[in-house]
């Protein structure tokens, strides 16, 4: 692996990320060939946000690598809830851990964490900003559904605030992917993610209908909209509720298109497209074991 800390998608390169998949993909045909790789390392959990699956799955990760976990607990009964600053409680579980992982409601917390530490430190989800984890679990499930080269895939719904979007747009910028954005006019990309993906050569399209491009996706990434995120909640009230798919709606979509969604989901993916061959999103959060197991055992030194 080239990177110590793994911070944003942006530092991603295909290698890296062609790595990690190849590594998940091994693990999930035989995961007891990587039982036991990394016998008493210990993994340090800080999570200032909720989280289920990214907390999860990471701790599943290490402990079906051998190791096991340190758990902050949640803040309120930390030393956080006394001032500590972010900087100074990294540097405390530094001590405590072979690797960290941070989520933070701070845009940019987890690189600004990374300077202060020595062991490896994983962005968990920092905010709007990045999820670079979400998005290798997202491009592993993109790749094992309809391949990372010559398709299209639509982003739908809160593409402003949602992390895992620009994450996600960033990432597949390393291939031949055709992008399609699917918002509200007020929840589109923000410009610097938009400027971003222009530098890296990649023509952003821009819809507020889905009807409009559905026919053509071979994936549709779908997200929910973050009330948390909305300064306003105004703001969240005129767009809740706006961008819902079906069964029905699918209607149009080609057999093979693969609905992938990070979860949790809210009400934007009805319940009757579950029982489709559409839904690939409960199968996406499960990849998030083998994908972390892939990473972590990498960070940790591990030789494929």
């Amino acid at each position: 692996m080239e990177h110590t800390n793994i911070t944003s998608a942006r530092q991603l390169s295909r290698a890296d990320i062609e790595m990690v998949l190849d590594r998940a993909r091994a693990i999930a045909d035989d995961p007891s060939a990587y039982a036991d790789r990394h016998p008493d390392a210990l993994l340090g959990l800080l999570f200032f946000e909720p989280s289920t699956r990214t907390k999860m799955s990471f701790s599943a990760a290490i402990k079906r690598l051998g190791g096991d976990i340190v758990d902050m607990g949640p803040v309120d009964s930390s030393s956080v809830k006394k001032g500590e600053s972010l900087a100074d409680t990294v540097r405390v579980i530094e001590g405590y851990a072979d690797a960290l992982v941070l989520r933070h409601p701070s845009e940019g917390s987890a690189g600004m964490a990374s300077e202060f530490v020595d062991v490896p430190l994983i962005n968990g989800g920092d905010g709007a900003g990045q999820h670079p984890t979400q998005t290798l679990l997202d491009l592993f499930t993109i790749r094992e559904s309809a391949g990372l080269d010559d398709i299209t895939i639509g982003i739908m719904g809160d593409l402003k605030y949602g992390r895992t979007v620009h994450s996600l747009a960033h990432a597949l910028t390393n291939f031949d992917v055709r992008q399609q954005f699917i918002s509200p006019e007020s929840l589109r990309l923000p410009r610097k993610v938009r400027y971003d993906l222009h530098a890296r050569g990649t023509d952003v399209r821009e819809h507020t209908d889905l009807d409009e491009v559905l026919d053509v996706l071979d994936v549709l990434y779908v997200t929910r909209i973050q009330k948390e995120r909305f300064p306003d909640e105004t703001e969240y009230r005129e767009v809740a509720g706006e961008y819902q798919i079906d069964a029905n709606t699918l209607a149009a979509a080609s057999d093979d298109l693969a609905v992938l969604h990070p979860l949790p989901r809210v009400d934007e993916i009805a319940y009757d497209v579950d029982d489709t061959d559409y839904a690939h999103y409960f199968e996406q959060a499960h990849n998030g074991v083998p994908v972390r197991m892939a990473l972590l055992d990498a960070l940790l030194g591990g030789e494929q």
